[in-house]
């Protein structure tokens, strides 16, 4: 009996993983409006890095890329 409710919870998990990955892949990430530091607009894949490092971190995604170095555009 122990091994079957394993089993389930690892299931379980498997599936919540799989539904969280499309939510991600369907929401790619906009860096129109932010800045670096340098006063350039970063790349998809440099503002994909960052927003990654802050869900990573469970943070506010804005204040995190701001303590990163990015600034919203004016």
């Amino acid at each position: 009996m122990p091994r079957i409710a394993l089993i389930a919870l690892l299931a379980l998990t498997a599936c919540s993983g799989a539904e969280g990955g499309d939510v991600i892949a369907s929401n790619p990430p906009d860096p129109t409006g932010w800045r670096l530091s340098s006063g350039k607009t970063p790349t998809k894949a440099e503002f994909t890095a960052l927003e990654a490092t802050c869900e990573a971190k469970s943070g506010a995604v804005d204040t995190c890329l701001s303590n990163l170095g990015l600034k919203r555009a004016r």
